[in-house]
């Protein structure tokens, strides 16, 4: 998969494992904050990876529904 992405884009040699843009959104309340970090925690879900966003050992999720994590989380107010 990363093969073909990486032929069919001319800024590759051979493998492409990211997107290529850069498109910032300005996060200006908690709740769009939330929407996103629901949307990047379902990301492996929607891959098949996990069935749970929770159960995917390199997310947040696991902070997000009482457990701990890989990485230390400081939650905003």
């Amino acid at each position: 998969m990363m093969q073909r992405a990486g032929e069919r884009n001319p800024n590759n040699r051979k493998y492409r494992f990211r997107q290529q843009h850069n498109k910032p959104m300005e996060l200006f309340n908690n709740e769009i904050m939330q929407q996103k970090a629901g949307y990047i925690h379902q990301n492996p879900v929607v891959a098949g990876i996990v069935n749970e966003p929770e159960d995917y050992r390199y997310s947040s999720a696991m902070d997000y529904t009482g457990g701990k994590g890989l990485v230390d989380i400081k939650f905003i107010s």
